[in-house]
């Protein structure tokens, strides 16, 4: 009588998960380090004066921002860009929602919304500083006027364009208004209203630095155009640098809040792959 036995394979997802891992991770540092070694052989084969080495712009970094600098200046900019940033994303997703869901108040206020939306922000700088002063308040409404806009049409667009018959659907199961909303309109116009949170983001870290840069006497755009102003260049690039980093930031906070936030509709694109 003969046996035959069988093994079962177990595979290894651990291990491919952590290979995945490392495989981003290389590419994402990898262009970054090849363009820094790039830099620094060519800073020092012929120094130039407004591109200091990746080293000094190190040593400038930690002896600038690692330090009173970070209390006095960065700290009081991020809290601005972040409470700039709520405020968006809640006005926006709010009044969006409401003109969305109400005919004609969205034909009425279309022509007003495409008229503020393409004033630049930065113009009215000054009658704000007129308006409000040279205050924190004013600066986080330069950030929220300009920031607002991405997420407020595209949640008034994800809401006007939700499915019909889902709608039919839900009216046909005696579904409240409140209960339309949360579980069928605002789901559906989710992945907009990301996509303009995203945009959102960006939009107000630049309209941060420009309200400093302006009317200020801290924040690092004041910072970064005072070093400017008198020719620190490293210290400016340090600036810079910071605020590359802050972006970085700011995309990593988005990534998890959308996956956290979008995990059906991302679970639905897989299938779809599959």
């Amino acid at each position: 009588m003969t046996l035959y036995t069988s093994t079962v394979v177990v595979p290894r997802t651990r291990s491919r998960a952590w290979k995945r891992v490392g495989e981003s991770m290389l590419f994402a540092l990898g262009l970054p380090f090849l363009l820094l070694v790039i830099w620094g052989i060519s800073s020092s084969i012929a120094p130039a004066q407004f591109f200091p080495s990746p080293l000094r712009i190190a040593q400038a970094f930690v002896n600038t921002w690692v330090g009173p600098a970070f209390v006095t200046d960065v700290l009081p900019s991020l809290a601005r860009l972040g409470l700039g940033i709520v405020l968006s994303v809640l006005v926006g997703i709010v009044a969006g929602t409401v003109i969305g869901l109400v005919r004609w108040l969205r034909e009425l206020l279309e022509p007003l919304l495409e008229f503020f939306r393409a004033i630049p922000p930065p113009v009215l700088i000054p009658v704000f500083t007129l308006l409000m002063g040279l205050t924190d308040s004013m600066k986080i409404f330069v950030i929220v006027f300009g920031a607002v806009w991405p997420v407020l049409l595209n949640t008034i667009e994800g809401v006007r364009s939700t499915d019909s018959v889902m709608k039919e659907t839900a009216q046909s199961f005696s579904l409240t208004r409140a209960e339309r909303l949360r579980f069928l309109v605002l789901p559906a116009a989710s992945p907009r209203i990301m996509a303009g949170v995203r945009q959102t983001f960006s939009v107000a870290l630049i309209l941060m630095v420009i309200s400093e840069m302006f009317v200020s006497s801290s924040g690092l755009g004041y910072k970064i155009t005072y070093f400017q102003r008198n020719y620190l260049i490293a210290e400016m690039w340090s600036g810079i640098v910071l605020l590359g980093l802050i972006g970085v930031f700011l995309a990593l906070i988005f990534s998890v809040i959308e996956k956290r936030v979008l995990r059906w509709y991302h679970g639905i694109k897989e299938v779809e792959r599959a």
